[in-house]
């Protein structure tokens, strides 16, 4: 099989004094995502969703959170990581789909400035980043502004 598909997921709790970063951006707003690294979940769902493409395990497995070596991470370097790894077995990101889902702030200003900077990244064309935006409607935890999520698809192909 020359083609693989993977999905990812994940989803960080929104509090104060931390950055709100997405795709490697730096986003304004008043809260920012809680985790070990950046806690940036665009990247981190689009890592999971390579790794799984090639069944190799979770982000959690290459870059534990019990680990301090990970402790404030740009999610860019993991992701560079990530590619080397499918790379190193022969494979590569056909293309990348993923959606956004927060209250706030609003996502759109920022989208075309994640695409730049995940392609760049990834060394692929901005044109195979997908990256859509939406809210939860007002509806659960992201609803409630608790938190950001995100799911993500990637498309790996041999060769």
């Amino acid at each position: 099989m020359n083609i693989r598909i993977g999905n990812g997921y994940d989803i960080h709790r929104l509090v104060p004094d931390r950055r709100l970063i997405l795709g490697g951006v730096d986003i304004p707003h008043s809260l920012g995502l809680l985790g070990h690294s950046d806690a940036d979940v665009l990247t981190h769902a689009i890592m999971d969703a390579m790794l799984g493409g090639l069944s190799l395990g979770d982000i959690g497995h290459y870059f534990p959170p019990s680990d301090p070596k990970w402790s404030g991470a740009n999610s860019l370097v993991l992701l560079e990581q990530v590619n080397q790894l499918i790379q190193a077995r022969g494979w590569h990101v056909g293309n990348i789909d993923s959606v956004i889902i927060a209250e706030q702030p609003k996502m759109k200003p920022h989208l075309e400035a994640m695409k730049e900077k995940l392609a760049h990244t990834l060394h692929i064309n901005q044109d195979q980043v997908g990256i859509k935006a939406t809210t939860n409607e007002r509806l659960g935890p992201v609803g409630r502004e608790e938190g950001i999520a995100v799911y993500a698809v990637v498309l790996l192909f041999r060769g």
